[in-house]
């Protein structure tokens, strides 16, 4: 069991290494081991899961190097609930890059692999260096899942997107080289022990280091104002890694999370409490900016990708209540907004294809193939993304209100989200209006052979189910999440895990 850690780490990274030896052979069995690698990863995702659910927490320390003096990676409930998510989305996007989307270059499996190795390493790691190892494994693997397929639209999206996130990476080389000359250490748990006893001369610095790093985090989960990046970016990418990088906001989130809980929490002295007054106004602005640009949306793609922005908002709005009830609420809504993204983003490009020229332009098109099917699914998609009951965004965003009553937000809270919700259900359902009824007389498409039709769909319905059980499964899944929110208000265990000998090596 104490190599349960790094197992989730090391096995998409021995995987990329196996298909690039490997480069040469037909398609197919590049598939099987990619498919293969990632059902593997799952069993240990789930198995890491069960382990921590009784609280514990587990380091594992590479060459047996104690900490805050070598790499350890750490695992708790937060990094379990996180990696189970990331895994069961990446099964079902890449069961939808199978149909074709793979065939457009040579290394697509190779970079789909990297980027669980920088997802999984994000998750895990213990040490704010190796944090800013993994975004950048994770980002260059993204860069060319981006540009996978080429094209002029995506080849420009792609642009912007490299330019700004190696932005952020230098300035989260700031930060960390700022953390490290005053405080002399980088490990987290180290640092939320000495954070809390910087000299009186040093705690502008550190301020300053750790309100950087919050923008670093704040771009990576395309927080207002820097968000502007991700519309483009998502929307001009093929499906499938649209859907791979529902993901990719949350590990912004989940960073600022760790900042503020664990490094800047209650125990830091003069500094605790410094992202406090920026989270939650700045997560309501971004759910504002990112319904309104949903709104405003003329393709069902890009619209798609403004409501993963209104989410990161909503996320980051939860956490920004600072007490674990919202911190809670926001762990529960994380899995479900992610699947329906990614189910949004799939179901877009089957209905795309079925447009022919239109593609996913929201104008008046031809009578869709296989209607019926396709509109249920949008359908069931739009109750997931307005957070309608019964499924989970609704119990979400219920526990969120409810996290907020009787602070002085309150007012703020309660307008922002329920008229967010609101707007994003008309937005959708404008849409669907357009794409099903308001039809005009084109050629129809073909009905496609229901073995294809099913193959396509597929993915789509199984991450449906996800939410399904997610719905179904709300008792446990809150009594988790709510465990993991009171485990990240308890950072004396997180410390004593790292620095005091807990946990495997």
């Amino acid at each position: 069991m104490s190599h349960l850690i790094i197992a989730p780490v090391l096995l998409p990274l021995l995987a990329a290494i196996v298909l690039i030896l490997l480069r040469h052979l037909a398609l197919p069995l590049r598939r099987l081991i990619s498919v293969g690698a990632l059902l593997i990863e799952l069993g240990l995702a789930i198995g890491l899961l069960v382990a921590l659910a009784d609280g514990d927490i587990r380091v594992y320390a590479l060459g047996d190097w104690p900490a805050p003096y070598g790499i350890v990676l750490m695992a708790d409930r937060l990094s379990a609930w996180l990696l189970v998510t990331t895994v069961l989305l990446a099964l079902f996007a890449l069961l939808a890059a199978l149909r074709n989307t793979d065939a457009d270059g040579r290394h697509f499996h190779v970079l789909y692999q990297l980027e669980l190795f920088g997802l999984a390493g994000a998750f895990l790691t213990g040490d704010l260096f190796n944090l800013f190892v993994f975004f950048e494994v994770l980002l260059l693997a993204s860069y060319g899942l981006l540009l996978h397929g080429g094209g002029s639209l995506r080849t420009r999206a792609g642009l912007h997107y490299v330019v700004l996130n190696l932005i952020g990476s230098t300035l989260f080389l700031f930060a960390v080289g700022t953390l490290y000359g005053v405080l002399g250490t980088l490990n987290m748990a180290d640092l939320a022990r000495v954070v809390a006893a910087t000299p009186v001369d040093d705690v502008g610095v550190v301020r300053a280091a750790g309100l950087l790093l919050f923008g670093v985090f704040a771009l990576k989960a395309a927080l207002v104002p820097l968000h502007l990046w991700l519309p483009a970016a998502y929307a001009h990418t093929s499906a499938p890694v649209a859907a791979l990088f529902a993901i990719m906001t949350k590990v912004g989130a989940y960073s600022i999370l760790r900042l503020d809980t664990l490094i800047f929490g209650n125990a830091a002295g003069p500094l605790a409490g410094l992202l406090d007054p920026w989270l939650l106004p700045v997560g309501l602005a971004t759910l504002a900016v990112g319904t309104l640009g949903a709104v405003a949306a003329n393709a069902l793609t890009q619209q798609i990708a403004y409501l993963v922005v209104a989410s990161a908002g909503t996320l980051v709005s939860a956490f920004g209540l600072a007490n674990p009830e919202g911190v809670a609420a926001g762990l529960y809504y994380l899995p479900h907004t992610t699947f329906a993204a990614a189910a949004a983003f799939l179901l877009t490009a089957a209905i795309a294809r079925r447009r022919g020229t239109l593609a996913d332009r929201l104008d008046p098109g031809p009578d869709l193939p296989e209607k019926g099917l396709v509109g249920g699914l949008f359908f069931v998609i739009t109750v997931a993304l307005a957070g309608l009951p019964p499924l989970a965004g609704f119990l979400g965003k219920f526990l969120l209100l409810r996290a907020v009553l009787g602070q002085p937000a309150l007012p703020w809270v309660f307008a922002v989200v329920l008229t967010a919700g609101l707007l994003a259900l008309i937005a959708l359902a404008r849409s669907g209006s357009l794409l099903f009824y308001r039809t005009r007389s084109f050629t129809q498409a073909a009905a496609g052979a229901p073995l294809a039709v099913a193959a396509e769909l597929a993915p789509v319905v199984g991450l449906l189910v996800l939410l399904l059980g997610l719905a179904i499964a709300a008792g446990p899944a809150v009594a988790y999440t709510q465990a993991a929110a009171w485990q990240l208000y308890e950072p004396g265990r997180y410390i004593e895990a790292v620095l005091g000998g807990g946990g495997g090596h």
